[in-house]
């Protein structure tokens, strides 16, 4: 594979990255979880336009299925733990290329949330840091999930409720299949945790406990290519462990680790790049480095994407000739693109 670095923009404290579709049109977008903006950008030259210019705090945004462009997204989470008055706001692009931005509800450290559907009904699943906080290191009071049904029009009232509680540093999030369901897997000092919506309204919503250890981040991939995922985790909290799971007759087992040193490990993704499967990680500490992992020859094999940038999310978009990484670098205030085509 051939990586190219495209420079966006510079952005203070960039976090957030996902991407949304206008008009049969890709779009990618970037915030900041400081104050401040969410950008967009659009077409071969990747022109940018403005989102919004404030509050910022974004953690998290995910587009609205079958809308033409509407996203969720995180604000007022501010650093650091500063989230008290975090809320989900809807965005909806207008016809003069502007953005209505609203409001739909208050939620205290909300960090990262969720759209999961099943049998037609599309969910909202939400996932808390802490629930209340009196200092940066207080984590008294855990975090919780949860979950409501995303009405059809968005200016109506949209009622959660509480479906775990007890999730301390309730962190990591990542959509994924399970069992064949649409499913979020939710990480806390806990452990790992499997969150199904129901398949008919009304009916429960189903959680398996899917390791008891305390995990950061995950993401879920059939690295090796036998048929079962592995789980690619980072520990504990922030932590200094990139870890390759899998799945054996008494559990999860830790095949792989990064082989050099890590602090404050926040990327995890996995998936194909240019139809191989690939896992993306990266560190906001030390060496401040993304880099990918595929499995080659029986060996899991680590290539450095870039150091010296602290990334801390990264989403990708597959497309016929390329595939784009869409990374914040939030550690040097850069919004990138990683432009990967075969060699």
């Amino acid at each position: 594979m051939k990586i190219e670095k495209k420079f966006l923009t510079k952005l203070h404290r960039c976090y957030a990255t996902s991407s949304t579709v206008i008009d049969s049109e890709k779009k990618i977008l970037f915030a900041t979880e400081g104050e401040g903006a969410c950008y967009m950008y659009s077409g071969n030259e990747f022109g940018q336009s403005t989102v919004w210019d404030a509050p910022g705090g974004t953690m998290s945004i995910v587009a609205v299925p079958g809308k033409n462009g509407d996203f969720l997204a995180v604000q007022n989470f501010f650093p650091t733990f500063q989230s008290e008055n975090a809320t989900i706001v809807w965005s909806k692009p207008q016809a003069d290329g502007n953005w209505q931005v609203k409001t739909l509800f208050k939620l205290p450290y909300i960090h990262r949330f969720d759209i999961l559907s099943a049998n037609g009904v599309n969910y909202f699943i939400g996932c808390t840091l802490c629930t209340s906080k009196t200092e940066k290191e207080d984590w008294s009071d855990p975090g919780k999930i949860y979950v409501g049904v995303i009405p059809e029009n968005l200016d109506e009232p949209m009622e959660l409720k509480t479906i775990k509680t007890g999730m301390t540093k309730n962190h990591g999030y990542s959509h994924v299949t399970w069992h064949g369901k649409m499913a979020g897997m939710v990480t806390c000092e806990e452990g790992v945790f499997a969150v199904i919506p129901p398949h008919k309204p009304g009916e429960a919503w189903t959680i398996e406990t899917v390791l008891e250890r305390p995990v950061s981040d995950i993401a879920v991939v059939d690295i090796d290519g036998d048929g079962v995922d592995e789980l690619v985790t980072i520990e504990p909290f922030h932590g200094n462990q990139f870890l390759i799971n899998k799945k054996t007759e008494t559990g999860y087992q830790v095949v792989y680790q990064y082989p050099e040193e890590m602090e404050f490990g926040h990327v995890v993704w996995g998936g194909r790049l240019r139809g191989v499967p690939t896992i993306i990680g990266g560190q906001r500490r030390h060496a401040k480095d993304l880099f990918y992992i595929q499995y080659k020859n029986g060996e899991y094999v680590k290539t450095t994407i870039e150091t010296d940038i602290g990334p801390s999310n990264v989403a990708v978009i597959t497309d016929k000739n390329r595939d784009i990484i869409i990374s914040a670098n939030r550690e040097i205030g850069e919004a990138v693109l990683y432009l990967v085509t075969d060699k």
